[in-house]
């Protein structure tokens, strides 16, 4: 059976080569490419798709957002991420808003092809960078995990607004301080809980 593929790209060279990757498989099909995230989202409604493979950075909204929305419509949907981004916290919100796996588009057509085989075979593929990124981040929990009762009151309301998604200037507003304020107190939290990203004091906040 040949699984139906559609593409997430605004790069035109690259969406028109990703497209003809696909079409030269056998077990793939191309239904559709797009060159943003609204066009794909109000396309995909109406399509028989069984994988789409996503580009992050695109204008207007983001292959992220993209990946939420069209999850929430279609929960069995899968969502090949297929980006430039090594950033951690673009790897760990892609896999939080519904993303299956996470590769890197330098890693050519051959190896995209086989993350296509291994998703549906069930698996998560991840560039082998990728995955040691996310084996790093999970495996400092249980280490700091108590680092964050270390924190103030103030920290951990200012943690849990991360962890809902604002940015700074966001949090500033909640909790009507200035922006300089809420960087200090994220860099405190760095120190405190011994990480680097706001992605790994996200984890260790909510797994506490």
């Amino acid at each position: 059976m040949r699984r139906k593929v559609a593409i997430v790209e605004d790069d035109r060279d690259l969406r028109e080569a990703m497209s003809l990757m696909i079409q030269f498989t056998d077990n793939y099909e191309l239904i559709s490419a797009f060159q943003n995230a609204e066009e794909a989202i109000e396309e995909l409604k109406d399509s028989d798709v069984d994988v789409v493979l996503m580009d992050i950075n695109l204008p207007g909204e983001s292959g992220i957002e993209c990946v939420k929305k069209l999850k929430n419509l279609f929960p069995k949907l899968l969502f090949l991420m297929c980006t430039s981004y090594e950033d951690d916290d673009k790897i760990f919100q892609s896999l939080k808003a519904g993303a299956s796996g996470y590769i890197l588009k330098t890693d050519g057509p051959v190896k995209i092809i086989n993350a296509l085989d291994e998703l549906f075979d069930g698996g998560s593929p991840m560039t082998s960078s990728i995955a040691r990124k996310v084996v790093a981040s999970f495996s400092k929990v249980d280490v700091n995990d108590s680092n964050v009762e270390m924190l103030t009151l103030r920290e951990k309301e200012i943690l849990n607004s991360l962890a809902k998604g604002r940015m700074n200037k966001e949090v500033a507003n909640e909790l009507d301080i200035s922006i300089g304020t809420v960087r200090k107190h994220i860099q405190h939290i760095y120190e405190k809980l011994h990480v680097n990203t706001r992605v790994e004091a996200v984890n260790l906040y909510l797994k506490r």
